[in-house]
């Protein structure tokens, strides 16, 4: 709706993981490194904690565009609040396995297991590297789902794990982790993040300008301040706070969005 008042590609503030709008604050591609390391160096399994809307799925998604696809065979579990034979069915089937049980009663745990099996030999053998993404993993609560997670990094030719095994999640995860001693001595990497500064809450405001086409000016440096101080930081809130604004200055036929904007529409937000 604003976005030719705006002069404007498109929206550059939807909370999705559209990985062209990635913003790489300092600690944002210190963790990507990180991850990248354990996945091209087979090294087992990485972790990635951080508070609620600070990229962590946009990471993840960034982390499978930088995989060649002629090299890797991936699969992204996006919603793991499952049993575990829900979710191994889920890993086997995003991971190409065929033939599966069509009801959770015909699941069998050593079944699903075993193909998983020829999925990630088939996989060395055609020099594929395999790799499994778990997001939102701070909501399995279930402790028998931790160790059978754990258990298939048993999977393991003579010199090296046949899967990474990479689960992100909020803050509590490290603690679910830190609870299962041996899984986490699984953990090559564990990488954490926070909010953003206020330097890079500005500078990830006007990159997501630039992605959408706009490098003129949009919000005065009041505004952007007062962007830092309404969201904490947290890019999602950034997100909610930018997008109502530009949407409040098109409909006020504004040429720069103000302090008083972003105030008015942070209340709305916060109800």
């Amino acid at each position: 709706m604003y976005k030719n008042y705006w002069k404007l590609t498109e929206k550059p503030f939807e909370n999705t993981p559209d990985t062209r709008f990635i913003y790489y604050s300092s600690q944002h591609e210190e963790s990507l490194y990180r991850l990248l390391y354990v996945v091209r160096e087979g090294k087992g399994a990485g972790l990635l904690s951080g508070i609620f809307g600070c990229g962590k799925t946009l990471i993840g998604r960034t982390l499978l565009k930088e995989l060649d696809k002629d090299e890797y065979r991936t699969a992204f579990i996006s919603n793991p609040y499952l049993s575990y034979e829900e979710l191994l069915m889920y890993i086997v089937y995003n991971l190409g396995g065929k033939d599966l049980p069509q009801k959770k009663t015909d699941v069998l745990v050593n079944v699903i297991l075993e193909r998983l099996g020829e999925i990630l030999e088939n996989n060395m053998r055609d020099g594929k590297k395999t790799v499994i993404i778990i997001d939102e993993a701070h909501v399995i609560k279930d402790r028998q789902v931790w160790e059978e997670l754990r258990l298939i990094l048993n999977f393991q030719a003579e010199n090296k794990f046949l899967l990474t095994l990479l689960i992100l999640g909020q803050p509590e995860l490290k603690e679910l982790i830190d609870t299962n001693k041996q899984f986490s001595q699984r953990i090559a990497v564990k990488c954490h993040l926070e909010n953003l500064s206020e330097e890079d809450t500005t500078k990830y405001v006007l990159h997501r300008l630039s992605v959408s086409g706009r490098n003129e000016p949009v919000f005065t440096g009041e505004a952007l301040r007062a962007i830092y101080e309404k969201s904490g930081g947290i890019p999602r809130r950034v997100n909610n706070i930018c997008d109502l604004a530009l949407f409040s200055g098109f409909g006020k036929e504004v040429a720069l969005i103000g302090e008083e904007i972003i105030k008015d529409v942070a209340r709305d937000i916060e109800g």
